[in-house]
């Protein structure tokens, strides 16, 4: 669902966007490619612009199928440690790849950029965090009575940046487009 992209570029300024877009690398991913291996260090996050990717955890087999918008190996990112599943292309996929090594510069030359970085992985971590834990069964499901954020209904801090997340992904995508898949 595009809701998750759009969480963490409604975080970001225009500046931002325009910047992953410059400086990640949109690559084809061919249908059955492994993009994370499960233990192995990643050295990328990535955004998937078109197509499917599968989650893989090798005890368990497919945990999830994730649609465009979707960002993976943000986990490694945050926390140095090495996958706890694979990603692989259902499909010919398209994503667009930053690097660790890009993104922590621009963090160390952009202060105010790391900040609003951190801040969507956090909002995007809590939304699955709480989805899963939905998913497990723990707790009492949310009545319309309460004020607690219902599985598909965006939090009211976040309504405001949805609109202009989706022009910035957008805009996005129009960069790339130019730029060469690889």
């Amino acid at each position: 669902m595009m809701r998750k992209v759009l969480v963490i570029l409604g975080q970001l300024r225009d500046t931002d966007a325009e910047w992953m877009a410059r400086v990640g690398m949109k690559r084809t991913v061919p249908d059955g490619e492994t993009l994370i291996t499960e233990g192995e260090h990643n050295a990328s996050l990535f955004i998937l612009l078109d197509g499917r990717l599968r989650i893989e955890d090798a005890k368990i087999g497919t945990i999830a199928s994730l649609g465009v918008g979707e960002i993976v190996g943000e986990m490694s990112y945050v926390d140095d440690a090495p996958p706890s599943a694979s990603v692989v292309a259902e499909g010919a996929s398209t994503v667009l790849e930053l690097t660790h090594d890009s993104l922590d510069q621009r963090m160390e030359s952009d202060p105010g950029f790391g900040m609003r970085f951190y801040r969507a992985l956090s909002f995007f971590l809590a939304d699955r965090l709480r989805g899963t834990v939905r998913r497990l069964g723990y707790g009492q499901a949310a009545g319309l009575d309460t004020n607690d954020v219902l599985e598909d209904e965006l939090d009211d801090r976040l309504l405001d940046s949805v609109s202009l997340a989706g022009d910035r992904f957008d805009r996005m995508l129009k960069v790339l487009a130019g730029a060469r898949a690889g």
